[in-house]
């Protein structure tokens, strides 16, 4: 048989980018990942790299200088780079998100001031809907845009931006007065651009520092505050106040997505450790891939991965083609994210003792693959949605 997620159908072009990437992350990533991750270093060499072979606008359309390729692709390249460190595809994904937003909802004068600047990577893009308080429950924002005249004034503090200090442009999910009856039609989203840096970056706005964070090193995980911060109403999303929750929710679907490819490339990783190991460590006079134990052990995780990849997959195709999703990516986020947990807690156990030392790989990927349970919404959430989702199609 093949190698595990491996994924039929895929043009040349795409078979080139992947075999391009996997090259890159087999020598530029994995051989520095352990050093970087542990000094919680970003990894600038690694991001110049992804820049030069155009990473950061690979979904971005042509006509603004980006690659023009598919959700499925960006995914599988996603997949490719967790493999070699999950905090690596962390520096893309909110990027991804942001320009996928612009792209899918912007006015052309946003697409045309962003875009280009974006497919290069000078513009790098950052995510902002969870608050100190709130996270799933968008609705409940509290982070408030008043309007006065031609500009609004924001208040309030937004909480766990990946890429929050890195990054110099915010896609910002807020409360506006609308005087809409429904909650969601009275958030609107806003277009931040900001240097790059910690402290008050701009007047107004506060990056206070990155988080300490168990795992997903390397990448900034940050609080914004904003005090007064004023802005102008160009920069509302689209020119559509009120519409922000539906323009963050298109977003959030490719980011479950996304998570999911995040999800199998570590798993993937987990389990090429495992195997590795498996065969070169002996016990009773034999590789302890030998013992049935274990050899079941590697069966199932390799069952896992591969039902992971096929689901991330069909989700991206899905999106792809123009349908609606939903439904498709949080069951590939649900899954994806909890086999990527239990794979490499098998790894971890194959492992043994060695498992634990910060010597050996595995070790950082027990600390990465909780975030995956958590990140674009927890299992619970995902389950909520599958289940309303399921519900509306089999109405009694």
């Amino acid at each position: 048989m093949a190698r595990l997620a491996r994924t039929a159908g895929l043009t040349d072009v795409q078979e080139e980018i992947l075999a391009t990437v996997r090259t890159f992350v087999d020598k530029e990533i994995i051989p520095h990942a352990q050093a970087l991750e542990h000094a919680d270093e970003y990894p600038a060499e690694i991001v110049e790299g992804m820049k030069e072979m155009g990473l950061f606008g690979l979904t971005i359309p042509e006509e603004y200088g980006g690659l023009g390729e598919s959700l499925l692709t960006y995914a599988l390249v996603v997949e490719e780079i967790a493999r070699g460190w999950m905090s690596v595809s962390g520096v893309i994904n909110t990027h991804f998100i942001v320009a996928h937003m612009i792209s899918r909802h912007g006015t052309p004068e946003q697409k045309q001031h962003f875009l280009p600047r974006m497919a290069t990577g000078e513009v790098r893009g950052s995510f902002s809907m969870s608050e100190p308080d709130l996270g799933s429950d968008v609705a409940a924002i509290k982070t408030r845009a008043r309007r006065e005249g031609d500009d609004y004034v924001i208040d309030g503090a937004k909480m766990w931006l990946t890429n929050g200090g890195s990054s110099n442009l915010i896609a910002l999910l807020v409360r506006t007065d609308e005087g809409a009856e429904k909650a969601h039609q009275n958030l609107t989203t806003f277009l931040v651009e900001k240097p790059s840096g910690f402290g008050e970056v701009l007047p107004g706005l506060t990056i206070p520092g990155k988080i300490d964070k168990m795992g997903y090193k390397g990448v900034d995980t940050t609080e914004a505050v904003f005090d007064g911060f004023r802005i102008g109403a160009d920069k509302v999303l689209g020119a559509a106040p009120g519409k922000g929750f539906s323009f963050m929710m298109d977003g959030v679907e490719v980011g479950r997505v996304n998570v999911a490819a995040r999800a199998c490339g570590i798993a993937i990783r987990a389990f090429e450790l495992a195997v590795s190991y498996a065969q070169q460590r002996s016990t009773f006079g034999k590789p302890i891939a030998q013992h049935q134990a274990i050899a079941f052990k590697l069966a199932e995780m390799a069952t896992k991965v591969e039902a992971a990849h096929l689901m991330m997959v069909n989700a991206a195709r899905l999106k792809d083609s123009g349908a609606r999703n939903d439904v498709e990516a949080g069951m590939a986020k649900l899954i994806a994210s909890e086999y990527c947990a239990e794979v490499t807690q098998e790894a971890f156990r194959i492992h043994g003792g060695y498992g634990y030392s910060k010597e050996y790989e595995i070790e950082r990927l027990m600390r990465e693959a909780p975030f995956l349970l958590i990140g674009e919404g927890t299992s619970e959430i995902q389950k909520t949605i599958i289940s309303r989702g399921l519900l509306r199609e089999y109405k009694a």
